[in-house]
């Protein structure tokens, strides 16, 4: 660990919800060479721009190869246009450790892989092996090294192996991370850690819908535990708690970011934020929230309505943590109780 005085003074994090770009976002807007794919974003480059790094879980699989698994009723790949849209963001890190990175196939996977270590992307949570799909990438933001490992519950046979591509798949139960997945997390924790002042899990876990389990309030508790300074999940469709305390950070579900996904009008999985996770001293000190929409198959900033709906939501959701909830100019101040 670095002297206090070493690090920079505050470092900015950003992060999304899942970013799928495609099905129609990749028919109307990728496929269409008169469009700028930098309109996905919509209104909140501005965001990206004045975060030190930018993270997004990848909720696709981006490759010219492949053909789509014919077991799943949904499956999600953008033309490598789709690369300009992730450079025009800025984005730093995609997290592939989900249940659509494996729609085309391994061909398809590894070409994405191919495709966005060459973007100057960092990437994890997928691989040639269990090796590589289990270790984490680490990114600089500012001068503070930032490593990020991924992990899944979701599609067990695409479980990468010592001998198979695949994803890092994880399953747990009540007491968190059941054996042999404890300790490859453990252990991968352990060597971001040598690796990076600070350790991020990227965790696409849990149900779709409806507050995290007690499962998986202990599994992200036990990361945390294990070293991890932030818990980014993702997966369920919709905005659910944070927690802060001792330096480190819960965010339980970052729901969607971009997609062309039908809306739940109770969970309103079409709002989200743009979370910013500030560092100070490698340890997290806060998390300010940017409420953002989706609508026409882009990204824009909250109504003020719908910002107060969100600011509302994840008041309600996380103040039973013990997570202090204050507004400020344009978004939400989070801080520990």
């Amino acid at each position: 660990m670095l002297p206090m005085s070493v690090y920079p003074p505050t470092v900015r994090l950003g992060l999304t919800g899942d970013v799928m770009l495609g099905r129609l976002v990749d028919e109307r807007i990728l496929g269409d060479p008169g469009t700028d794919p930098a309109c996905i974003w919509g209104d909140v480059l501005d965001l990206f721009a004045a975060a030190d790094a930018r993270l997004v879980n990848l909720e696709c699989v981006v490759a010219a190869s492949g053909r789509p698994d014919v077991r799943k009723v949904f499956t999600f790949r953008a033309r490598p246009r789709a690369l300009d849209a992730l450079k025009a963001a800025r984005v730093t890190f995609a997290g592939l450790a989900n249940n659509h990175v494996l729609d085309y196939g391994p061909e398809a996977m590894l070409e994405c892989l191919t495709l966005l270590r060459a973007s100057q992307i960092a990437v994890a949570g997928a691989g040639k092996n269990v090796e590589e799909a289990s270790a984490a990438a680490t990114i600089t933001a500012k001068s503070l090294k930032v490593a990020v490992l991924a992990m899944t519950d979701n599609e067990p046979g695409w479980e990468a192996e010592e001998d198979r591509s695949g994803v890092n798949f994880v399953r747990y139960d009540a007491h968190g991370l059941v054996r042999p997945y404890r300790e490859r997390i453990r252990s991968a924790i352990d060597a971001a850690r040598e690796a990076a002042e600070v350790v991020v899990v990227c965790a696409h876990l849990g149900p779709n819908w409806g507050p995290p389990t007690r499962a998986l309030q202990v599994l992200a508790r036990q990361v945390l535990e294990f070293g991890a300074h932030v818990y980014w999940g993702h997966s369920n469709h919709s905005v659910q708690a944070i927690e802060l305390h001792g330096g480190r950070a819960i965010l339980y579900s970052t729901g969607d970011f971009v997609d062309d996904y039908a809306v739940d009008p109770e969970e309103r999985n079409d709002l989200s934020f743009f979370f910013e996770v500030l560092v100070r001293n490698a340890a997290v000190d806060s998390v300010r929230l940017h409420p953002v929409r989706i609508e026409g198959l882009r990204v824009h900033r909250a109504s003020p309505d719908d910002a107060r709906w969100l600011s509302r939501r994840i008041e309600v959701l996380s103040r039973p943590h013990g997570t202090c909830v204050g507004e400020e100019e344009g978004g939400v101040v989070l801080t520990p109780g």
